[in-house]
């Protein structure tokens, strides 16, 4: 099947899939006129990548796991040091959320004082235009 068709059966973008080839994650046979032609086994392996990506890893981390996976999940039987790869990237993730909840904590608490001492309420922060926004 060719890029398009991919795309339409997987509801990836053309330019994900280019980059997925890119970055060595899917591979495509060249037709004579330069057309990428992907097999069936494409749909499967852009499955487990984009679960892999929403797990957080990174497309380095996911070429390293891909040979092991099975399924559309994917399962990894028998890579026992790709779970410990995993186990290490799940330590580092619980230690960003602590430190960003350590942040949100002093932060909301900085805001509850300045409130208080204040006796007024400030307007409502929009983070997306990163100023005070009337309420």
């Amino acid at each position: 099947m060719r890029i398009g068709e991919l795309s339409r059966r997987t509801g990836v973008n053309a330019h994900q899939l280019r980059y997925y080839e890119a970055q060595g994650l899917l591979e495509a046979d060249r037709r004579a006129n330069g057309y990428r032609e992907y097999d069936e086994n494409a749909m499967l392996r852009v499955k487990q990548i984009r679960h892999l990506l929403g797990a957080g890893l990174s497309s380095e981390d996911i070429a390293y796991l891909l040979p092991c996976a099975v399924g559309e999940t994917p399962e990894l039987p028998g890579c026992m040091e790709l779970l410990a790869a995993m186990r290490s990237r799940l330590r580092r993730l619980d230690e960003q959320m602590d430190r960003l909840a350590r942040s949100r904590g002093a932060l909301a608490d900085y805001i509850d004082a300045a409130e208080q001492v204040g006796g007024e309420s400030y307007p409502p922060f929009d983070e997306a235009d990163q100023e005070a926004v009337p309420a």
